[in-house]
């Protein structure tokens, strides 16, 4: 296919898919109202477009990457799921008539997160970056991650019982059956071998890779990273603020990845990921730190100030000026750790150049400044052979 075909064949499936997630958005809203669907709604809008986005321009550039195609039926997968929502909710809520397609839609949307979530986090590790499986051997794999999300994903449509999103609705597909629990249990098993075979895929490639691939596919590592400590701070946080919030910045957090593919495959060379790294490792920890002091300080503050008063702004107040405070040294502090502990050859390589120019004022013989000069670039940048050419005085 050519790019051009394939562009038009990619913005189309994005257009597609924009066009049903505003049919079931209109549904939902009509149905249940702004104040309840609507965060979500905006949520998964902007998952749709980000992945229709990404994947048509992977796609038309690269028509032979399967990373752009995941990322297009991704799209289009979102906008079914929200039409079938839409529906089944207007269904529900409305007269009996067109019962069997209401039933379909009620299904559908109950197990449609299954290959939205599942299909990235087996078949974009396995593929990435170039669309190809690292060998031959990894073919079981990629085998095991269809069937078993194949298998899970039916599993589910045929389950008994009332459906979890519908819990009015019991399943008319429902099939109260041993081979049901039979193709459960082997879904999960070919899952947990995709799962677990996919990252080693996605490490074994990186180790062997060039030094551009490596580079690609830190993007990916990094926004995989975000997202997992994502569902780890938001799971763990579900009782503080509330499940919507957390559900919420774990969905967010899930649109890294395809903005991490997209700029790893189309221009990555124009970015330093290291330098990104970087910065994410300071700002969550400074976070972490000045988030954990301010509650410390507050409650501090307030133990302290209540024989005196029962008005808690002091205390917030100061609080917030002593966090303020806290800002650059802490920001300082760990980023200096931060260098330290996983940039040890950049952190190295700035102490010899500090050192160098603290004894360079004071140096005077050319001589003894010449083979300074040579050990500092020896140290910092390892070359196989140091030349200095010192120019002579004019005549």
């Amino acid at each position: 296919m050519s790019p051009r075909s394939a562009g038009r064949l990619a913005w189309s499936l994005g257009a597609l898919a924009l066009l049903l997630f505003a049919g079931g958005l209109i549904l939902v809203l009509a149905t249940t109202g702004l104040d309840s669907e609507g965060g979500y709604g905006l949520v998964f809008g902007a998952m749709l477009l980000v992945f229709s986005s990404v994947g048509g321009l992977v796609a038309s550039r690269h028509p032979g990457n399967a990373t752009g195609w995941i990322f297009c039926g991704a799209a289009v997968w979102v906008g079914v799921a929200t039409l079938a929502d839409g529906f089944a909710r207007l269904w529900l809520d409305g007269p009996a008539a067109w019962q069997w397609l209401g039933e379909a839609a009620a299904v559908l949307s109950n197990a449609g997160w299954i290959p939205l979530v599942l299909v990235p986090a087996t078949f974009l590790l396995l593929l990435f970056p170039d669309g190809r499986l690292l060998s031959r051997r990894w073919r079981p794999v990629a085998w095991c991650a269809g069937l078993g999300i194949s298998g899970f994903f039916v599993a589910e449509v045929v389950s008994p019982g009332p459906l979890e999103d519908f819990p009015d609705l019991r399943n008319p597909y429902g099939i109260d059956s041993p081979a049901l629990d039979l193709i459960q249990l082997l879904a999960a098993l070919m899952l947990i071998v995709a799962l677990i075979g996919s990252p080693l895929s996605l490490v074994l490639r990186m180790r062997r890779a060039a030094p551009d691939q490596r580079q690609q596919i830190k993007w990916l590592v990094w926004a995989g990273g975000v997202a997992v400590a994502t569902f780890v701070i938001g799971t763990a946080g579900y009782e503080v603020w509330g499940a919507d919030i957390s559900n919420a910045a774990i969905l967010l957090s899930l649109l890294g990845l395809p903005v991490a593919t997209g700029v790893a495959i189309l221009r990555y060379r124009l970015y330093d990921i290291d330098v990104v790294i970087n910065r994410t490792l300071v700002y969550a920890a400074l976070t972490a730190t000045l988030a954990a002091v301010y509650l410390g300080l507050v409650l501090l503050f307030q133990l302290i100030l209540s024989p005196v008063t029962e008005d808690s702004d002091l205390a917030i107040a100061g609080s917030t000026l002593a966090v303020a405070a806290l800002f650059r040294p802490a920001r300082i502090r760990i980023q200096a750790g931060v260098d330290r502990r996983f940039y040890r050859r950049r952190y190295d390589a700035q102490r010899t150049l500090d050192s160098f120019s603290a004894r360079l004022r004071d140096e005077v013989a050319l001589d003894a400044l010449s083979g300074e000069l040579r050990t500092v670039v020896a140290d910092t940048m390892q070359p196989e052979h140091v030349s200095l050419w010192i120019r002579g005085p004019a005549r």
